[in-house]
């Protein structure tokens, strides 16, 4: 589904990816982790199309199409979803209007109908009823007065109204209690543990990993994947500390 081969990328004229390499198939789920500075959000930037990050070489095919040819919209009406480590605020615009304008600017580009406003309150409904958000939080402006974590459950709501095929977490577990994380790890398991999608999640911590369990677990160091292997690797990480992992 991601196939990322050889990807340089910088901000700024500073270089932070240096060549890494990815491969994500359907019904996988993968998680990123590694040290402050490593290009773990450059990498969740450039995937997404985020303006000021320039590749400077390499590739990324998404569903067989070159996902650096696309607009951030295209990319996301394509299937994929970005979810922030920071989720911002939109005054003046509430939830509801905003996922019903998202879903239906992605449903025409699909050439699929609008759905009116009931059809989408269901849907929304039933999302936010997975996430154990209130749907008078939906009522509210986006993310206006909301703590850490009812943004990211608001957020995990969005992506199971957008139903993407490929997630983008960057470190959705921060600011999250023991609670919380607990709910947003079910919601990802909810809405995109499937035959036809995936995920990369991308964090510093194996907490979330408990919740959502990796079929991958990646280090990733300066820019490049130094390291593979599976579920145990958070707990090595978790345990020992990144240097002492990466040394041996």
């Amino acid at each position: 589904m991601l196939k990322i081969d050889n990807l340089h990328a910088e901000i700024a004229g500073k270089e932070i990816l240096k060549g890494l390499t990815l491969e994500v198939n359907a019904g996988e789920v993968h998680a990123i982790m590694g040290p402050n500075g490593a290009g773990k959000s450059t990498l969740s930037y450039v995937l997404g199309g985020r303006p000021g990050y320039e590749v400077t070489g390499g590739s990324v095919a998404f569903d067989g199409q070159d996902l650096l040819e696309m607009e951030p919209h295209e990319r996301a009406a394509a299937g994929l979803f970005l979810g922030f480590q920071y989720p911002v605020e939109i005054p003046g615009v509430s939830n509801v209007q905003f996922l019903r304008e998202a879903l239906n600017a992605q449903r025409k580009s699909r050439d699929e109908e609008p759905l009116t406003g009931g059809e989408f309150l269901r849907v929304a409904k039933e999302k936010a009823g997975l996430l154990k958000l209130d749907m008078d939080m939906l009522k509210r402006n986006v993310n206006v007065g909301f703590s850490g974590g009812e943004k990211k459950r608001a957020e995990m709501v969005q992506m199971g109204i957008l139903d993407p095929k490929f997630a983008v977490l960057d470190e959705t577990d921060s600011g999250l209690d023991i609670d919380a994380l607990r709910v947003v790890g079910d919601g990802i398991n909810t809405i995109m543990r499937a035959e036809d999608k995936a995920v990369l999640l991308i964090t510093h911590y194996q907490r979330l990993l408990e919740y959502v369990r990796p079929d991958f677990v990646h280090i990733l160091s300066q820019g490049q994947i130094v390291k593979t292997g599976g579920p145990e690797l958070a707990l090595d990480l978790e345990n020992e500390g990144y240097e002492k992992v990466m040394a041996a």
